[in-house]
């Protein structure tokens, strides 16, 4: 019971890791400029994400641009861009294949193919925590050396977005969630290792002990 909860929990994990992942792949607030001008009225919220720039103006217009051109942008956009995405592919893989391994489910045979698919899923967990936590930690460190860059002028200095914390945050889950899927099929595969010689031995001695009341019987 211990064991199947702590894949639930797991399993909860990976869930809010992939949508967070998702999340912050779309969401167009990895960069965050705010351009108050000479009053409140002229303020003008600009965003960058990894898809579409957008501009929100304090008059209530919003505006978003979309990039189009994949050889113009950032070398660390490129790399974020294709890190996300592979973190979302490879967080799908994971939840479908540790469903099949779980022991709540019905699905995926006998226990030994279970087991399989359910340390294929926590490898593809954490593999997509590793590829989605590489690109928010690279895009935070570029964003912060362009800021305290003192070249580079103040309307092109920007601070990190919600979607860099998201993507972070939900990197971890992930990774939590496929340490907990591994480390419970490696103690599983242990138990079961050493279960087998336990039923022999049991199985050896059990004749010997019939053996010897039946001889008793007999004198």
């Amino acid at each position: 019971m211990t064991s199947a909860g702590l894949q639930l929990l797991a399993f909860a994990l990976a869930l809010s890791g992939v949508s967070g992942v998702l999340m912050a792949t779309l969401l167009p607030n990895w960069k965050v400029h705010v351009d108050a001008g000479s009053s409140i009225i002229t303020a003008i919220v600009q965003l960058q994400g990894l898809w579409m720039d957008c501009t929100w103006y304090s008059t209530g217009m919003f505006s978003c641009t979309l990039k189009y051109s994949v050889l113009a942008l950032p070398t660390h956009v490129q790399a974020a861009r294709a890190a996300m995405v592979l973190a979302c592919v490879l967080s799908a893989v994971g939840i479908c294949t540790s469903t099949i391994g779980m022991k709540c489910t019905r699905l995926g045979g006998d226990r030994e193919t279970k087991g399989y698919a359910r340390f294929a899923g926590g490898v593809c967990f954490l593999s997509a925590g590793v590829s989605g936590l590489i690109p928010t930690v690279w895009y935070t460190k570029e964003i912060i050396a362009n800021f305290v860059d003192v070249t580079v002028p103040e309307s092109n200095k920007h601070e990190p977005g919600g979607a860099v914390y998201i993507g972070f945050i939900s990197a971890m889950l992930l990774f939590i969630s496929g340490m907990i899927f591994c480390t419970s099929c490696i103690k599983e595969n242990s138990e079961a290792w050493l279960h087998p010689s336990k039923q022999q031995h049991v199985s050896i001695t059990q004749p010997e002990d019939h053996s010897a009341y039946s001889l008793k019987d007999y004198v």
